[in-house]
């Protein structure tokens, strides 16, 4: 079975910085095995597929080792490639998907993820979660899915040091740490082994939870993110209730054909 397959870098400033996110267009889908093994094989943080389902599209993410149920980067960049490469016609796309239904719209030079909000619940601090980065973070949250954990500065998230053991051994999908940002209005890194990524480079779901609590605190709507990873995302967020906008940039890395059996 030949099958198409795109490389797409995703809340990128340029190439080579951002998310990259493996897309492969289906007609139908196979057994998710052959699923899951491609994406293994691709050994990117996300590979995406999509199904053309009713008057949009049936969406699915997978890490190397587990499907998940929501991931940002991996749509913008699906929806990159509908845009850039399939003749995509319409401004905004919609997406079906186990978080249910989402959209992506082009505006300008970005397009806009839009995406529940997630809803946070203060947790107390412990000092077993000191030890997950080696400093205590001044406040712990949890969200649907991860912990967030909130530091006094940009140079803390830039100078953390994880200790990857103790944060795969957590009941969550992965841990947030974030912080008031220097240029922008918040930072943050994102840490998942639990889900076969010790880092990831940008995470689009991770702000649902960041942009709803940096815009409590900032009194701002829309506001402008960096997270610090190697490459770096960047991402502009707004918040607006029980939806979350989160604008970023694509660029096509590569595109290609697999074969499977």
């Amino acid at each position: 079975m030949e099958l198409e397959l795109f490389q797409v870098d995703a809340f990128c400033k340029d190439l080579f910085s951002g998310n990259p996110a493996a897309v492969c267009p289906l007609d139908s889908w196979p057994e998710d095995g052959l699923l899951q093994n491609i994406a293994a094989e691709n050994n990117l943080a996300e590979t995406a597929y999509y199904v053309p389902e009713g008057d949009g599209f049936r969406l699915r993410w997978f890490t190397p080792a587990v499907e998940v149920n929501l991931c940002g980067h991996a749509t913008l960049a699906t929806a990159h490639v509908l845009f850039e490469h399939k003749g995509f016609a319409k401004d905004t796309i919609v997406f079906y998907s186990r978080s249910g239904e989402l959209r992506v719209k082009r505006s300008g030079d970005k397009l806009v993820l839009d995406f529940p909000a997630d809803v946070l619940t203060a947790v107390p601090v412990t000092d077993e979660m000191s030890r997950w980065f080696g400093t205590p973070p001044l406040e712990v949250y949890k969200g649907k899915t991860d912990y967030m954990l909130v530091f006094a500065a940009e140079k803390d998230i830039a100078g953390l040091q994880p200790d990857i053991e103790l944060i795969a051994g957590l009941p969550v999908r992965g841990v947030i740490a974030t912080a008031r940002g220097e240029q922008v209005d918040f930072v943050s890194r994102f840490f998942a082994p639990q889900s076969g990524i010790a880092e990831d480079p940008a995470t689009g779901s991770a702000h649902t939870t960041l942009t709803p609590y940096w815009s409590s605190i900032l009194h701002k709507k829309e506001l402008e993110a960096i997270q610090l990873s190697a490459r770096k995302g960047f991402l502009h967020c707004k918040d607006a209730g029980a939806r979350i906008e989160i604008g970023g940039k694509a660029r096509t890395y590569l595109s290609g054909r697999i074969w499977v059996s």
